[in-house]
């Protein structure tokens, strides 16, 4: 059998068998009696982390929990959510615009979410972004280069945009990006898309391209950057993507909305590289969300 077919049949199996996802409900002193709370997960390992945490956090609550994985994309994953299958899920705050309203200009985290909250259809809200997060996709230069035409940042690298062809790649095991993220006021020459973050550092470095974008941050691949510089963007030439979990109206109480809120205080990007890294590694997704709540007593 093709990976392709495995991999849909899994969905499929996954779909159907909420019941069995359902037996392994989180328990941390649930006191409610009824099915559970549906907390969906992609098939990304942030996705499933993500999952888990959430889950984990809610169960803490009384609620009875259970993790429905491997649903796919990010298209799949929300068509479960708006369908009821899953009750929540958790995402980026400008992916998670864009797919809602392809037209909006916002980039800051606070204009993200301004606009994120107008666009989410009816039944659906989000509680805090993590602000602690940032997953925004990073620009690349090499060291010689940002010392020879002294950037540092985004900012100082847009004048010179349209003399260069950029290589493009995804991070991995992060919620999946555009193939072409938008850098305003950033129009390059060209786009070359690479298969993996190191087949771009070594187009960079043989400069068969001139710049490079990195679908997430650059701490998940950090091997990638060495020679290279990682420039800084304080005025979100890349559109804001903090952690947010987007859930079904009216089915979490204020309480356990707040749960969601603590959570939301105490994440990090650099936690959350690390939690990716762990699971990557083999470590269980569940049991590194409980250790990561028991730390920040959650």
């Amino acid at each position: 059998m093709s990976p392709v077919v495995l991999a849909a049949s899994r969905r499929m199996l996954a779909r159907v068998l909420v019941a069995a996802a359902a037996a392994a409900v989180v328990s941390c002193g649930n006191d409610e009696a009824g099915p559970p709370f549906i907390v969906g997960a992609g098939d990304a390992v942030e996705s499933r982390v993500l999952a888990e945490i959430y889950a984990g956090a809610l169960a803490r609550t009384g609620l009875p929990v259970a993790v429905l994985p491997e649903l796919g994309e990010r298209a799949d994953y929300l068509a479960a959510l708006d369908a009821g299958r899953v009750a929540l899920v958790g995402e980026h705050t400008g992916e998670l615009l864009a797919h809602y309203d392809s037209g909006s200009a916002a980039r800051t985290p606070s204009d993200v979410v301004e606009d994120l909250n107008r666009s989410l259809p009816e039944g659906l809200v989000v509680s805090d972004p993590a602000d602690g997060t940032d997953l925004r996709p990073r620009v690349l230069v090499t060291a010689e280069a940002a010392r020879r035409d002294d950037v540092d940042s985004v900012a100082e690298l847009a004048p010179r945009c349209a003399e260069l062809r950029a290589g493009l790649a995804p991070a991995p095991d992060v919620l999946r990006v555009p193939a072409v993220p938008q850098v305003a006021g950033c129009d390059f020459a060209g786009e070359t898309p690479f298969a993996d973050a190191m087949a771009l550092r070594n187009a960079l470095l043989d400069s068969s391209v001139q710049a490079g974008v990195v679908g997430g941050p650059s701490a998940l691949t950090a091997a990638v950057t060495e020679g290279l510089t990682v420039l800084t963007d304080a005025d979100y030439a890349l559109r804001a993507e903090n952690v947010v979990p987007v859930f079904r109206k009216g089915l979490l109480d204020d309480q356990r909305v707040r749960k969601l809120n603590y959570v939301a205080g105490e994440l990090t990007t650099d936690e959350l590289v690390e939690m990716i890294r762990r699971v990557r590694d083999g470590a269980a997704a569940a049991e590194v969300a409980r250790a990561w709540l028991d730390a920040h007593g959650l």
